[in-house]
C-alpha cells in the first residue's frame, strides 16, 4: 500500500505541477550550461547573456581563483573523506575560518559544506523545546527547514514588518530563549532587512539575532562584509551566516559568532558533524576570492554601477521592480503562465533569467529574477533590457503594457 501511495503522490505532483508546462515547452529549470558561469554562457551551442547568476562579483572565472583551486587539488587531493568532526579538518579550513571571523567582525567561525547546511546547523540545535524561533515570512528555505529540525516553537512575522515582530514577541514568556532569524538581502525581492529596527526590537525582548548574509557578502557593508557591517551593527548581530557559492565563487558556507557559540556548534550541529567537510579546492577558491574581495574594492564598485544603471533603464522602460535595493532586480509579471512564457522567449532571444512562480510566491507576485554581476558591460545590460521590453510587449504583460 505504501508503494501505491508514493506512486500516487509523485504522479499527482508531476501531473499538476510539471506536465502542463512541459507539454507547452515552457519548462525553465535544470537548463544545462556548456561553459563557465560568466556574463555569457553557452546553451545548446548558442551564446546566451547570463542574468540569472548569483556570481555578483564575477569571480567564478577569475584565473587566480582557478589556479588556487588547482594547487589545492594537487596538494590535498579531491576530498577529505570524512567530516570536520573526525578526519576531515585541514589547515586551510582553519585558515579560512580565522579570516572569515576577522572579516565579519566576530570572534570565531565554523565552515559547513554548503550554505544550506550552515543554516540548518545553528537553527536545529541552539534552541530547545521551551524556546522560540521567529522568522521573516520571506526567509530563505534553508532558514525555514533549519527551524523545522528544532524542537522549538516557530513563529513567522510579516515581511520586514517590525511592528508585527514586536507584537509576536510580546506574547512570549519573558524567560524563554528567543532567536530571530532573517535574511540580510532577501533573495527574491532584493530588499534589505530593516536591521536597525529589528535590533531595537530584539534588544527590548532580550532576543538573539541571526542574519543570513548569503546575498549580502560581497554586495553591501565595508569591503562587502555584509548586512551588519552595512548598518554598523556588527556587535548587535549575534550570529552571521554566509555562503561561498555567490560572491565568493566557490561552494560552502559558514557561521560566525562568539567563540563559545562556535565551540557549541562544533559539537552539536548535526549538519556539520555528520557531513563531509568542504573539499580542498573549494576552500582554496574561497580563500583567494576573499582576498580579492578585501583588496580590490573596484569589483563591488562596478557591481553597484551596473545595478544602478540597469535599475534606471528598467524603470524607464516601465518595468515593475517592487522594492528592491540590491543587484537582485525582481521584474514582476504577476502571472504564472506569462512568467514561464517570457522566460522561454527570452532564452530564445539569448537572455537567461530565472522564473519565480507559485508555489514559491503567490501567483500575483510571480516574477523573473534579473541579477547583476560586476563583470557585465553596459552594452550587455542594454541588449538584455531591450530584448526584455520587446518580449514583454509581445506577451502583453499588463503592468508593462499599461505603463
Amino acid at each position: 500500500m505504501s508503494k501505491v501511495k508514493l506512486n500516487q503522490r509523485t504522479a499527482a505532483f508531476i501531473s499538476s505541477q510539471l506536465d502542463v508546462i512541459k507539454d507547452n515547452d515552457l519548462y525553465a529549470f535544470f537548463r544545462p550550461i556548456q561553459s563557465k558561469q560568466d556574463t555569457e554562457v553557452l546553451i545548446e551551442g548558442k551564446r546566451v547573456l547570463m542574468f540569472g547568476s548569483n556570481s555578483y562579483l564575477g569571480l567564478t572565472t577569475d584565473p587566480r581563483i582557478i589556479e588556487a583551486s588547482r594547487e589545492a587539488l594537487l596538494k590535498y587531493g579531491t576530498g577529505c573523506a570524512g567530516s570536520r568532526f573526525l578526519n576531515g579538518t585541514l589547515d586551510i579550513h582553519l585558515q579560512l575560518e580565522e579570516e572569515l571571523a576577522d572579516f565579519v567582525g566576530k570572534e570565531d567561525a565554523i565552515l559547513f559544506s554548503t550554505g544550506f547546511q550552515a543554516n540548518l546547523g545553528p537553527l536545529s540545535c541552539l534552541t530547545g523545546r521551551n524556546d522560540y524561533i521567529l522568522l521573516d515570512e520571506r526567509n530563505h528555505a534553508s532558514l525555514i527547514d533549519g527551524s523545522r529540525l528544532s524542537f522549538s516553537k516557530v513563529i513567522k512575522y510579516a515581511h520586514n514588518d517590525m511592528q508585527d515582530l514586536r507584537s509576536k514577541l510580546m506574547r512570549l514568556p519573558e524567560d524563554s530563549l528567543k532567536l530571530i532569524a532573517t535574511d540580510g538581502i532577501f533573495s527574491m525581492e532584493g530588499d534589505i532587512v530593516k536591521l536597525p529596527e529589528l535590533v531595537e526590537v530584539a534588544n527590548d525582548f532580550d532576543a538573539v539575532v541571526m542574519c543570513d548574509d548569503a546575498h549580502s557578502l560581497g554586495v553591501i557593508g565595508e569591503r562587502g562584509a555584509g548586512t551588519a557591517s552595512h548598518f554598523n551593527l556588527t556587535d548587535q548581530v549575534d550570529i552571521i551566516m554566509g555562503t561561498f557559492s555567490k560572491s565568493l565563487a566557490s561552494l560552502g558556507g559558514f557561521i560566525a559568532a562568539d567563540a563559545q557559540t562556535i565551540e557549541y556548534l562544533k559539537h552539536t550541529a548535526r549538519s556539520l558533524m555528520f557531513s563531509a567537510s568542504m573539499t580542498p579546492a573549494s576552500v582554496a577558491a574561497t580563500l583567494k576570492a576573499l582576498e580579492i574581495m578585501r583588496t580590490e574594492p573596484e569589483h563591488i564598485e562596478k557591481l553597484w554601477e551596473n545595478t544602478h544603471y540597469a535599475k534606471q533603464l528598467l524603470l524607464s522602460h516601465g518595468f515593475d521592480l517592487g522594492d528592491t535595493e540590491s543587484p537582485i532586480l525582481p521584474v514582476f509579471l504577476r502571472n504564472n503562465d506569462k512568467t514561464y512564457l517570457v522566460t522561454k522567449l527570452l532564452q530564445e532571444e539569448g537572455v537567461f533569467v530565472n522564473p519565480v512562480v507559485s508555489p514559491a510566491v503567490p501567483p500575483q507576485e510571480s516574477l523573473i529574477r534579473f541579477s547583476l554581476m560586476s563583470t557585465h558591460t553596459f552594452d550587455q545590460i542594454e541588449e538584455a533590457i531591450t530584448k526584455m521590453a520587446a518580449v514583454f510587449k509581445k506577451v502583453e504583460v499588463e503592468s508593462f503594457v499599461n505603463h
